[in-house]
């Protein structure tokens, strides 16, 4: 659950089902963004007598995140908040390292400022909803998909993370709802699916994985996934 969640973070949009979708948000950098990072490591080393950016501070977090030391990352990350409170991108990354490592009371914090700092997006409500939701504060989660609703109504990422919670709890008909307001039909049936599918419901999962394979033949992972169930 961990797992996804983070991949849902980095990914920024969680649609289940359908071509194209993203794979548990296995967001990677590209060679030019890995050449900055490698070019601004370079220059902090060289220009050490010389006051470092707020920028330069989150290249040198992302440069250690690649290496593997997020503590090293985090250091990285508030000294560029020292010099800008509201530098989203360190802000974003710090709470993800503090969501993956289940230091939720400090996450919360973080995503709270990051929503602050990007002018109460939509995205940082979700990002808080998940955080939220893996702490087990439902309730507060609830509270922070709706928030993100109200502020964008089409947020696909809220809207479909709300509703995948909602459907774990049993509210499948207010999941419907959600999932309704931002995805085809055959990805509705495709995320009821799956939910039913990994609650040990494997019957009724194959029923909403047909229904969505007759509304999109083309959907490769439903049939992937029907496939696997009747194979059992």
């Amino acid at each position: 659950m961990l797992k996804r969640a983070i991949g849902m973070l980095l990914a920024g949009v969680v649609m289940a089902g359908g071509t194209g979708c993203a794979k548990d948000g296995a967001a990677a950098m590209s060679r030019s963004d890995a050449d900055r990072l490698k070019n601004e490591k370079a220059k902090a080393e060289f220009i050490q007598d010389r006051p470092l950016t707020a920028e330069s501070h989150f290249a040198a977090g992302q440069v250690a995140e690649m290496q593997g030391d997020q503590g090293r990352a985090v250091e990285q990350y508030e000294l560029a908040l020292k010099i800008d409170p509201k530098q989203p991108g360190s802000l974003f990354r710090m709470a993800l390292i503090y969501t993956s490592q289940q230091q939720f009371a400090e996450a919360v914090q973080t995503w709270n400022r990051y929503i602050a700092a990007t002018g109460n997006s939509a995205s940082g409500y979700n990002n808080l909803g998940l955080c939220l939701e893996l702490a087990d504060r439902l309730g507060d989660a609830e509270a922070a998909y709706k928030a993100g609703v109200t502020r964008e109504p089409t947020n696909r990422p809220c809207r479909v993370n709300y509703g995948l919670m909602l459907a774990r709890h049993g509210r499948m008909a207010e999941a419907t709802q959600q999932w309704q307001a931002v995805l085809l039909p055959a990805e509705v049936h495709y995320n009821l699916a799956s939910v039913l599918e990994s609650q040990g419901h494997t019957d009724q999962a194959k029923v909403e994985y047909r229904k969505s394979l007759e509304l999109d033949p083309e959907m490769r992972d439903a049939k992937a996934r029907l496939a696997s169930l009747s194979s059992d």
